[in-house]
């Protein structure tokens, strides 16, 4: 998670433990098509510098990325960023027998100084994010972007799973219409009792609602190309959910 600017509601929900539950809980594991992106977020990767020996997790929430990582290149050294102390113990405890071959570092990505905080395990292999950088404002996503291609190894990856802005509103209508129902389905393998209006009032209140800055996919991958990485591509889309990212040139 990331803050810039927030509402101070929106920014004090990512370090509350009911939010980051809620979250976890109830819409992590219903987010459509997640292995899918998690796949092509491989295949981005295994194109650019192999083996890859040190990654870094920005954002990275329970640490599921970092354990998708893991299981393509057991031996590397994830550095996992993170603003939400109970984001980062949910990572530790999901990553639990992987302890001693990780590194966590709380730290704001709002401004240029979170950089310091991870100087000293540069350069990186891979950089990969995951619902986190569209908190920013575009001014700061872009001047993190390249932040990142700065801390790449010559020919590193930068995937990026992320909430990218609808194209045309009913983009946006058919998208928040297609997560309440992966809510409520997934809601109710715990909750049989759970139904679609609760589903649907739980996801148009949630407190992180506000801390959303979405940002065009054409025109975020614009910025790649202009801050000077090569072979930028989105190889998937659904609605708001974009799988994207480039190199550094070799």
């Amino acid at each position: 998670m990331t803050r810039q600017d927030l509402p101070a509601l929106a920014l004090a929900a990512w370090q509350q433990e009911k939010t980051v539950r809620w979250f976890l809980d109830s819409v992590r594991g219903a987010i459509p098509l997640a292995r899918e992106q998690f796949a092509v977020m491989l295949r981005i990767i295994e194109n650019g510098r192999q083996p890859v020996g040190r990654f870094l997790d920005l954002g990275a929430g329970d640490g599921v990325l970092t354990a998708v990582l893991l299981a393509r290149y057991p031996t590397a050294q994830p550095i996992l960023v993170d603003f939400s102390p109970p984001m980062l113990a949910a990572a530790k405890e999901r990553l639990a027998p992987l302890a001693t071959q990780l590194t966590f570092v709380e730290v704001d990505l709002g401004t240029p100084f979170w950089r310091e905080a991870v100087e000293a395990y540069a350069p990186f292999d891979a950089i990969v994010s995951s619902f986190a950088i569209h908190h920013l404002e575009d001014e700061r996503k872009r001047a993190l972007y390249g932040e990142l291609l700065d801390l790449l190894i010559p020919g590193g990856t930068f995937a990026h799973i992320e909430h990218v802005a609808p194209d045309t509103p009913w983009m946006a209508r058919t998208f928040d219409e297609a997560m309440i129902d992966a809510v409520w389905e997934y809601g109710r393998r715990t909750d049989q009792e759970l139904t679609r209006d609760a589903a649907a009032t739980a996801y148009a209140n949630r407190l992180d609602r506000d801390a959303n800055r979405l940002a065009p996919l054409d025109v975020q991958c614009a910025w790649l190309r202009e801050i000077g990485y090569t072979q930028v591509s989105a190889p998937f889309r659904w609605y708001e959910i974009a799988v994207f990212g480039g190199y550094r040139p070799a």
